[in-house]
């Protein structure tokens, strides 16, 4: 199986930009067996092009009759060993599926009867009771396993499901015949031990390990008994990790990390008078909360860390041998497309330089045909993160 066609392009009139794309990607179907038919489409679209959504989906119709169309819009784009953060670009990619492997959802547009195993998703941050639809969405899989993330935009927000939408979900789901391999990176590191929330008021948490949390606050920052007040520029860049009791060791998975069941969220307030925190979650009593800053070279390696994970997984179980008959053992699964969703928080800025994050990726992974945006949160399985990357790879069969 081959891989996946990808393309990206940066210019003021999306016109333009796309008229740049469509060379790339038409080389490089040359290049591949003869038939071979694009049936999925991926279209990433920074926020300077939302506006003409519409007009784009169209021209993309136009030039790829019978293909499917799914993305969204971000304040950035990503493509393989690149990043457009703040100037007009588009990434796409163009996969050749079989349709009944596949299916678009969105709020208009359920999925039926559709055998989903994963889906990603694309969302409007303003939706409400988001984590109960995702938890939803993620009952109707079998793998219970979604990824993707919310749109990003200083202007209007759109997602892409063969149309242009606005609010709730939107997506496309995958039969089990699509191989995937889907990893979570965090960008965050713990500054102090995981503790359990032992009182709670709506999303201001009182009590830690029966401790009032604002003193556990103080003593991870290293400034036990301080006045608030005065640790207020240390506070201002601290962070939490909550994750739920039945994740067990999982939360702190690796010393000095977070696991993938951590979900990193805003220190939104004080609250002197009950010695409490403001979390912007609901956090629930019995939940583990450990609190984090964002750390550049930690977001690097763990980075780097799973993209290994995904090589590691792609190999061979053994080594090269010759099975029973002399036939020879199956070789590693390959790469056909990847999609990356990385927060809006983290990319070049983050990592110390443009296309830094992506470029990481490029290294580890190898030079695969990648799409991916900068969301305003993350989506892996029925959790929404923040300042995290969700890395996903199409195989071939090995």
């Amino acid at each position: 199986m081959q891989p996946f066609l990808q393309a990206h392009a940066t210019h003021p009139d999306w016109r333009l930009a796309l008229a740049m794309v469509q060379p790339q990607l038409e080389a490089q179907q040359r290049a591949r067996e003869a038939g071979w038919t694009p049936t999925l489409g991926w279209v990433y679209l920074t926020d300077h092009y939302a506006t003409q959504a519409e007009a784009l989906l169209a021209e993309l119709r136009k030039r790829w009759p019978g293909v499917a169309w799914v993305g969204s819009v971000g304040i950035g784009v990503a493509a393989s060993g690149v990043e457009y953060v703040d100037e007009p670009a588009l990434s796409l990619m163009l996969a050749d599926l079989p349709v009944s492997d596949f299916r678009l959802f969105s709020g208009t547009r359920p999925l039926g009867g559709f055998a989903a195993h994963a889906a990603l998703v694309h969302a409007d941050p303003g939706t409400p009771d988001l984590p109960e639809l995702l938890a939803d969405l993620s009952g109707k899989t079998d793998s219970g396993y979604l990824f993707g993330g919310l749109a990003s935009s200083r202007g209007r927000t759109v997602t892409i499901a063969d149309a242009v939408l606005q609010g709730g979900l939107s997506g496309v789901a995958f039969g089990p015949e699509v191989a995937l391999v889907s990893r979570v990176t965090q960008g965050c590191q713990p500054i102090g031990p995981r503790r359990t929330i032992t009182a709670v008021q709506q999303n201001v948490v009182t009590r830690l390990d029966g401790t009032p949390a604002l003193d556990c606050l103080l003593a991870d920052l290293g400034l036990p008994g301080r006045d608030p007040r005065e640790a207020l520029p240390q506070i201002r860049r601290t962070l939490v990790g909550l994750s739920d009791p039945a994740d067990g060791a999982d939360g702190l998975a690796r010393p000095g990390a977070f696991g993938p069941d951590t979900r990193v969220r805003h220190l939104i307030g004080l609250d002197p008078a009950q010695r409490g925190i403001a979390v912007a979650d609901q956090p629930e009593a019995g939940q583990q909360l450990a609190f984090c800053q964002r750390h550049t070279e930690a977001a690097r390696r763990d980075l780097v860390r799973i993209c290994a994970e995904i090589r590691e997984e792609l190999a061979p179980a053994h080594e090269p041998a010759l099975l029973q008959g002399g036939a020879a053992e199956p070789a590693a699964a390959t790469v056909r497309g990847a999609v990356y969703v990385s927060c809006s928080g983290r990319g070049g800025p983050h990592f110390g330089a443009p296309s830094a994050e992506l470029q990481i990726v490029r290294r580890a992974l190898g030079d695969v045909p990648l799409v991916g945006f900068f969301a305003n949160g993350e989506i892996a399985r029925h959790h929404l993160y923040g300042y995290t990357g969700v890395l996903t790879v199409f195989t071939s069969a090995g």
